[in-house]
């Protein structure tokens, strides 16, 4: 079954789920260079009356520069059969190894040019919109996040992003 595109207004709630229930691939590039990484944070709500969503990449992540090079992103939800290539994707850099070829994926380009996966149930294809450092000092109770950082840091970019396209299969 191929992915068609979906309005934002025929999605269920559950779609708000989808980071704690599934593992999602972020991936941004273009056509000729691109990197997927898996993520298990985001968001997904309104934000000056747009529909968004929100990531988290760590400066060290190969992913990151693609965010930060290009003005689009997508988040690609695999089916359950892809687990180990959302394992594999999740534990090794893009800097080392083609992720798309080694996990047998097929990348696709949005309207905006935006890359995803042909093989995914969902995809969100997201306009940055506004970009921001997690902060230590902005943080109201430690023990929710020291499991996450300790004492060394090493803090998130948070990328919050227009959905602009949605691509669904039924």
């Amino acid at each position: 079954m191929k992915l068609h595109p979906v309005d934002m207004k025929n999605l269920r709630p559950e779609i708000f789920n989808l980071f704690q229930t599934q593992t999602p691939l972020l991936t941004a590039g273009t056509p000729g260079h691109c990197n997927p990484m898996t993520i298990g944070w985001g968001q997904l709500g309104t934000l000056w009356n747009k529909p968004v969503c929100t990531v988290y990449v760590r400066p060290e992540r190969f992913t990151y520069q693609f965010m930060e090079e290009n003005p689009f992103y997508s988040i690609s939800v695999l089916p359950e059969e892809f687990k180990k290539a959302l394992a594999f994707c999740g534990s090794k850099s893009g800097r080392d190894t083609d992720k798309i070829q080694a996990c047998g994926l097929t990348a696709a380009f949005s309207a905006h040019g935006a890359p995803f996966f042909e093989e995914a149930n969902l995809v969100l294809i997201c306009r940055k919109l506004y970009v921001q450092d997690l902060d230590a000092s902005c943080v109201c109770g430690h023990d929710a996040v020291d499991p996450f950082y300790g004492k060394m840091g090493n803090w998130h970019r948070a990328y919050t992003g227009e959905v602009v396209e949605i691509y669904a299969k039924e």
